[in-house]
């Protein structure tokens, strides 16, 4: 992405984000930064990064980032700002070539910052993601304005939307934001934009709907339900199913826990692949436990806690030509 660009991007972020010069001078910060350190955005330009940080060792790794043109990682690291107030952040240096790098900083909660190993494992992942979200979102923006065809604009406008959904998805997890966001979803909605995403593929799956249309709307945080959704179907794509079947039902006196619901809305990701391995069946939801090499292990554990934020819970069963995930959520709130 354009310098101007990511600049224009990175004004809006809540995240704290800032461009420092080969001498190790700062060139810009932007607003979420400088409320943080209690400083003024422009009276941090030119300073040099060990008075912005208040922490000589900064430099050190400044300078060992841009000499090997990498990054550096910091977790739960101790900020102090211009007032002497203390914040505990996670920190990212970045080099943007050999004259520039970027630091990125995210203000941890308590709750964070004492976080379980999967919420730990999920920030780290959240960083290393977020960079090459705002590149696929600029590149995206740049194609948009420059093809005239309606189809190739929409499906443009489909990266952007999802890579806007996945970056607000990581500063939910960088900023630990908690019980998800409620409000009426529909889920055939949220479906069907999962079937637009899959059929935009190069190799797009198969895909067969059974649908009940009598379904009401159930209390979710739709970006996250979605995530979960897709989490599922690429988990079944990856394994080698060659089709996909949704099915949605209502179900009654589900067991979720230690609560019994009245009723629940399923949601069914059906597919033909070769089954869950024997050796995973007992820990598949665990975080870093996957069947494939190259597997992050972390798609159904993320599934399975927005799951259980909604309320509801995530299963399967499985056998060679069939595996069925089933999703349920809440459609009566109980109150505890």
């Amino acid at each position: 992405m354009e310098l101007i660009a990511w600049r224009n991007w990175a004004e809006q972020m809540t995240t704290g984000l800032a461009l420092v010069d080969a001498g190790l001078r700062v060139e810009w910060v932007n607003p979420a930064l400088a409320e943080l350190l209690d400083i003024g955005p422009r009276s941090a330009v030119g300073q040099p990064l060990g008075l912005l940080l208040h922490e000589p060792s900064w430099l050190e790794h400044a300078e060992r980032v841009l000499a090997e043109q990498g990054g550096m990682q910091f977790r739960g690291v101790v900020l102090a700002s211009a007032r002497g107030s203390e914040t505990i952040v996670d920190l990212n240096l970045q080099a943007l070539g050999p004259e520039r790098l970027s630091i990125e900083v995210h203000a941890l909660t308590k709750a964070t910052a004492t976080s379980s190993p999967l919420s730990a494992t999920l920030r780290g992942f959240a960083h290393e993601v977020k960079n090459p979200l705002a590149g696929l979102r600029g590149a995206a923006q740049l194609l948009q304005r420059r093809v005239h065809d309606e189809d190739l604009q929409a499906l443009a406008g489909m990266v952007i939307a999802e890579a806007d959904r996945l970056a607000a998805l990581a500063n939910r997890l960088l900023n630990h934001d908690g019980a998800p966001k409620l409000a009426p979803v529909n889920i055939h909605e949220r479906l069907e934009r999962l079937c637009d995403l899959l059929q935009a593929e190069p190799m797009p799956i198969r895909l067969r709907h059974d649908y009940d249309p009598s379904l009401p709307d159930v209390l979710g945080d739709a970006d996250r339900l979605q995530q979960l959704l897709l989490n599922l179907a690429r988990n079944a794509i990856e394994a080698g199913a060659k089709t996909l079947a949704l099915r949605t039902r209502v179900e009654h006196g589900v067991r979720v826990g230690e609560r019994s619901l009245r009723t629940a809305l399923r949601v069914d990701v059906i597919d033909d692949g070769p089954g869950v391995p024997a050796d995973l069946r007992e820990t598949l939801f665990e975080p870093l436990v996957s069947g494939r090499s190259d597997g992050s292990g972390l798609g159904l554990a993320l599934s399975r806690e927005i799951a259980r934020d909604h309320g509801g819970e995530l299963r399967y069963t499985s056998r060679p030509g069939e595996t069925v995930f089933s999703l349920y959520l809440p459609l009566e709130r109980t109150h505890e």
